[in-house]
């Protein structure tokens, strides 16, 4: 069993412990609100974006290749966030074992290097330390057009913010110059191929700018829940030791009582 003085040391060090939680659990509050204002400004003007193709009936080639990108951060100690797209991209690798991975923060990396690395062509981190911008997702798809990734579609696996408690993996799609330039309803149009590669590119950009900052307000809310929960079990561990403590210090009060009468009633 262990001795008061142990106990006293744990009971410490789980007050310390929730003094910490409390603190991030506070600064992920703060950053909740700002997290989902840009959000919605993002989803907005993403589903606009996307709408466009959508009614110029734009498909992917069949058969043509698949691009993969991972979008997630760099941060822990937020759930099963990165988890969460690590599965998605693992299943969308399944159904395309020669689709090619753009991962987007060093948690995700971290767990599909472990099975699918082989396809992993190239990665990016520092994602996640503050709400992210267009400018960074334009920066994302420059190096992806520098590198000279080719694809006839690709697939942005992201969480989906549901809640200020849930979220899901979900995708956006984004098509290529060709593919665009192939939509039906596009087809009865002359459209210069500069304009078309340069609509083609906002449209990767804005994508991915979707897709992390939806995933950062999801993270921020994670992060919020599992600080509030690592609270919570800290003050019952705080309870229970406080009451095992308070019971072994009453137990030696009692046994020197004993001794001290048992003493007396010898003399």
């Amino acid at each position: 069993m262990a001795t008061l003085r142990e106990i006293q040391q744990r009971l410490r060090s789980v007050q310390n412990i929730e003094k910490i939680t409390k603190s991030m659990k506070m600064i992920a509050s703060t950053k909740v609100a700002k997290a989902q204002r840009n959000m919605e400004t993002a989803r907005a003007f993403g589903v606009a974006s996307n709408s466009l193709f959508q009614s110029a009936e734009t498909k992917a080639t069949e058969g043509g290749s698949e691009l993969i990108v991972a979008s997630s951060s760099d941060r822990g100690l937020c759930g099963g966030i990165h988890s969460s797209v690590s599965k998605a991209t693992r299943r969308a690798v399944e159904a395309n074992p020669e689709g090619r991975v753009v991962v987007l923060g060093d948690k995700p990396k971290a767990q599909l290097s472990r099975s699918v690395r082989s396809n992993i062509t190239l990665s990016f981190n520092q994602i996640g330390k503050a709400v992210p911008t267009f400018t960074e997702a334009s920066s994302i798809v420059d190096v992806i057009k520098a590198d000279g990734i080719e694809f006839d579609s690709a697939k942005i696996v992201y969480n989906k913010f549901l809640s200020a408690i849930s979220y899901e993996a979900d995708s956006i799609t984004v098509y290529s110059q060709d593919a665009f330039k192939a939509s039906p309803n596009f087809a009865v149009y002359e459209i210069e191929d500069d304009v078309l590669a340069n609509l083609q590119e906002f449209n990767f950009a804005n994508s991915v700018y979707w897709a992390m900052v939806e995933g950062h307000a999801a993270e921020m809310s994670a992060k919020r829940a599992a600080m509030e929960n690592a609270t919570k079990n800290a003050g019952e561990m705080i309870t229970k030791l406080t009451m095992t403590y308070n019971r072994g210090r009453q137990a030696v009060i009692t046994n020197e009582l004993i001794d001290i009468i048992t003493g007396a009633s010898a003399l």
